[in-house]
């Protein structure tokens, strides 16, 4: 056989500092590269690329590359103890961190700054180089003439990275070997245009120089503030075994071998060392794979026992969720090892699941920190910590996500009882390769179904039909069946196991954001719980977790319909609250947007409530109501969403129905959809009680009061509701409680216009029709089937008024009617009596009324005063003679406005805040 003999990367660095020789030209590089010679014990045209051991050593050769030699270990003498233990910090600096000149200068201050006795760094090339250096294996081997310039690339970064860093001896000792290397890498990638075909151990030799070059030069920028140091080449000392596609396991036991003899050479307090490469057994140059950096720290951490690994890199540290996706995801104080392992295998940006094995075996930390923030404390990776309570905040550490799955489905009543079927059905998946990412099976063994990437599981699926044909028609299988579009999310935690009601809270949290789970998996470790959704739902599930499991704290997402009186006076109340509500309850209420007839304001995160009149003015969008919606239901920074309508607009509560089924929340004031026709106001609680989409409307009836709160509390308790009569109306219970004396009618109406308590037009009013439209919704609301039509209406208009064309005319003819008023009035008090325009619900004879009333004096409705309301509920348990009263302000904004804020933090509740 031939076999190809690659030499190791001549090591610039010793504990003198020796001055490396310059390589010879690419073209005698390649030429000693290349070297074939017949290898009797392997299939013939096998190849195999080496390095000789101890390269670092001969700096009197001529050539970057020499002939590979096998080196035994134990033919080394060991002069000097390599000592293990806490003595060692172990630290790995990220590509971000070596991205510029000034961040290797800033890496080599911190590693400086590291008061350890001794300490190994581990480094990534520079930042993008890996994905330029596999370019430029791409680009030759697909005779892409471009290759050239981008080597002259790579060259010219480096090159120039270094004339900033470095000066006198150092840069030229660097550059020289940098011009070395990129005239042999030129050579090489000119024979792989020529075969048109690169082996993965050329390609992997070529890509490895990233981290060559940019641990050499934070190598000398430590040397040139006067410290000790040296460098190491990894491929020297770390060993690995291909294990699978992309994976390959560290030998320890000839890792250690290498290392003591590496160090037996270059004994020294700070080690600059490689990640990311390596090599195999039979010294051939191979890398960690993607992430590989991080495995080579954890890999030299436990060879060397190191008191911890810090992994440096451009976050903060682990997060509770993905913050791209969760905004309010937090930083992690500590995680235990199995906790990061499934969160890196559900695909959270922590660390790849193999970096954790090698500290794990030896109890070693890994600590996660912001190179660009040394203030803050990062995340620990350690043993279950000890000190943590098993409550429900605790024992749910974080969540993740994987996208673009794809359901596999196989059922059939011949599943159940037989043998051997699982494995049939597994065993043709692997034969096509395709990773299964998570089986869930029922207890009935009727069917199974696991989750697959969605780019494999059409050679899943045809895989599956072939292999069970005969089952298919014969009927033991009644199908394969494939749903595309699927995502995973998992909850993970260690404490899971110990802690009682985790999985009912998950799926709480999820029936409340409308999420449909499609499949569920958990082990019997309890680590993780998973659960497969569609793809679309993914992120609002995400959210809705989150926020009920992790911080605890329920976030609305909130859009206002109406910025008039109502609408305006409840933004300001959410101005001064919302800081209360978030500090003290946990809630966290979002404005993200506001519109009203002709203008919308919108936001993705939040309105600032502070000038969102100047903003709707000067930033707002012409109004468009199905725009408005699609922003507040698409919007994925918040799983639960919540329209305020503050209008009176039948148009708008049209809506309600299409909104619920949208899985968005409605709150109103609004009394025209419960009021109006009686089969879209069934359709209406139809859908609302049979999702978890709430409908809330306390302030249609009595603004502020607890009205419909108390109405339902006497039904769901079980009372009989028998009479309901009240004065519904604040503008006619202020115009009746000062319509007394010798003042006139039309006087009193003109007050009441004036304080802003009638409607523009008062007719609107005094019509009657505003507590029809209460007495409907009471009506309703206490089982009786009825349509506003069926309400008889006493109306205070006077038939000749009605046909006034303005407010001002009707005003103006309206004292022509002030003595039947008059009369009125004082037959009423001739007999003790006082006047009160009431609304009746009589449920026994399924009937409603409008009408004016005359009250004793020493009855409740007469002792009312203001705008006040007061609604009298009759039932079996409160009886006629001492009935349940409710009293209280009955109009203006605040009160109104208050009564819609209460329905929002009532709304808060159901979704899990803390009462």
């Amino acid at each position: 056989m031939r076999s190809l003999a690659v030499a190791s990367h001549v090591s610039p660095f010793s504990a003198t500092r020796r001055r490396p020789h310059s390589s010879a030209s690419g073209r005698e590089a390649v030429s000693q590269c290349v070297k074939c010679e017949r290898n009797q014990d392997r299939p013939l045209g096998a190849l195999r690329i080496g390095y000789s051991q101890g390269s670092s050593q001969r700096h009197g050769s001529k050539n970057l590359f020499t002939p590979a030699a096998a080196v035994s270990v134990e033919q080394i003498e060991v002069s000097t103890y390599l000592p293990k233990g806490d003595m060692w910090s172990v630290h790995k600096f990220g590509g971000t961190c070596m991205g510029t000149p000034q961040r290797i200068q800033n890496v080599a201050d911190v590693v400086l700054g590291d008061s350890s006795e001794r300490k190994l760094i581990i480094v990534s090339a520079m930042s993008k180089v890996t994905d330029m250096m596999y370019s430029l294996v791409h680009k030759a081997q697909s005779r892409d003439d471009s290759y050239t310039e981008a080597v002259d690339k790579v060259f010219e970064k480096h090159m120039s990275a270094a004339k900033e860093l470095l000066d006198g001896e150092d840069l030229a000792r660097f550059l020289s070997q940098l011009h070395s290397d990129i005239s042999n890498l030129r050579a090489m990638l000119r024979a792989i245009y020529i075969a048109g075909h690169a082996t993965e151990s050329f390609s992997e030799f070529v890509v490895g120089h990233g981290e060559l070059w940019s641990s050499q030069m934070l190598c000398y920028a430590i040397q040139k503030c006067g410290a000790s140091c040296s460098w190491m080449d990894t491929r020297e000392v770390l060993v690995v075994k291909p294990s699978g596609p992309d994976m390959v396991d560290p030998d320890y036991v000839e890792s250690e071998k290498r290392l003591q003899k590496w160090f037996s050479r270059q004994p020294a307090e700070i080690i600059v060392a490689t990640g990311f490469i390596a090599s195999t057994p039979e010294n051939i140059p191979t890398t960690l794979k993607r992430d590989g950096s991080d495995f080579s720290a954890a890999i030299i951490g436990s060879l060397v026992r190191a008191r911890q690994v810090t992994i440096w890199t451009d976050v903060h540290g682990v997060f509770s969720a993905d913050p791209r996706k969760v905004s309010e995801a937090v930083i992690l104080s500590t995680l235990s090892y199995q906790e990061a392992w499934e969160m890196s295998y559900f695909g959270a940006n922590v660390l790849h699941p193999r970096t954790i094995i090698p500290v794990m075996k030896d109890n070693i930390p890994i600590v996660i920190r912001n190179m660009f923030d040394l203030s803050a404390p990062g995340t620990m990776i350690c043993k279950q910590p000890a000190n943590e309570d098993a409550d429900l905040d605790a024992c749910v550490k974080s969540f993740a996500t994987i996208d673009k799955l794809a359901l596999v489905n196989v059922e059939g009543t011949g599943m159940a009882g037989v043998p051997g079927t699982a494995n049939a059905i597994f065993s043709a998946v692997k034969d096509v390769g395709a990773n299964v990412i998570m089986i869930s099976q029922a207890s009935s063994e009727h069917s199974i179904c696991f989750a697959v990437p969605e780019k494999e599981v059409a050679a899943v699926s045809a895989a599956l039909h072939a292999r069970f044909r005969e089952a298919l028609a014969a009927g033991r299988l009644s199908k394969v069946e494939v749903i595309q579009g699927c995502s995973i999310l998992a909850a993970v935690g260690l404490r899971m196991a110990s802690t009682p009601g985790v999985s009912a809270i998950l799926f709480d949290a999820l029936a409340k954001a409308n999420i449909n789970v499609r499949a569920i998996a958990q082990g019997c470790s309890e680590y993780n719980i998973t659960v497969v959704l569609k793809q679309e739902d993914c992120v609002r599930a995400l959210r809705a977790a989150h926020s009920r499991f992790f911080l605890s704290k329920t976030t609305l997402a909130v859009g206002i319909i109406g910025p008039g009186l109502i609408g305006a006076t409840l933004l300001n109340q959410l101005r001064e609250q919302v800081a209360v509500l978030k500090e003290n309850m946990n809630i966290d209420v979002r404005v993200i947007g506001i519109t009203g007839a002709s203008r919308m304001l919108l936001s993705d995160t939040g309105v600032e409530l502070t000038s969102w009149k100047e903003n709707l003015q000067q930033e707002a969008k012409p109004a468009d109501l199905p725009n408005f919606v699609r922003h507040l239901s698409e919007n994925h920074v918040f799983p639960n969403k919540v329209l305020v309508d503050c209008t009176a607009d039948a148009d708008v509560a049209s809506h309600y129905y299409d909104w619920l089924k949208k899985g968005i929340h409605v709150i109103t004031p609004n009394k025209k959809a419960n009021s109006g026709p009686l089969d879209q106001y069934l359709k209406l609680r139809t859908l609302q009680r049979a999702s978890y989409t709430h409908y809330f409307y306390e302030a249609t009836v009595g603004a502020g009061l607890p009205i419909i709160s108390t109405l339902r509390g006497l039904l769901e308790t079980g009372d009989k509701i028998l009479r309901i009569e009240g004065i519904f109306s604040g503008t006619l219970s202020y115009i009746f409680n000062n319509f007394e004396g010798s003042r006139s009618f039309s006087d009193v109406v003109t007050e009441a216009k004036e304080a802003g308590y009638t409607e523009p037009d008062p007719r609107d009013d005094l019509s009657g029709t505003d507590v029809a439209r209460k007495v409907i919704i009471l009506a309703r609301e206490s089982g009786l089937r009825l349509e506003l039509s069926d309400i008889p209406i006493e109306s205070l208009v006077p038939e000749a008024l009605k046909s006034c064309l303005s407010a001002d005319e009707y005003m103006q003819k309206l004292p022509s009617f002030d003595q039947d008023w008059a009369r009125q009035r004082h037959d009423a008090e001739a007999a003790g009596e006082v006047l009160r325009y009431v609304g009746v619900v009589d449920v026994l004879n399924k009937k409603g009324r409008v009408e004016l009333k005359r009250y004793k004096r020493d009855h409740p409705f007469a002792q009312l005063s203001g705008s006040d309301n007061i609604i009298a509920f009759t039932t079996s348990r409160y009886k006629e003679e001492q009935p349940l009263i409710v009293r209280g302000p009955g109009a203006g904004v605040e009160v109104t406005a208050g009564g819609v804020f209460c329905d929002i933090l009532r709304l808060a509740s159901y979704l899990g805040a803390p009462s």
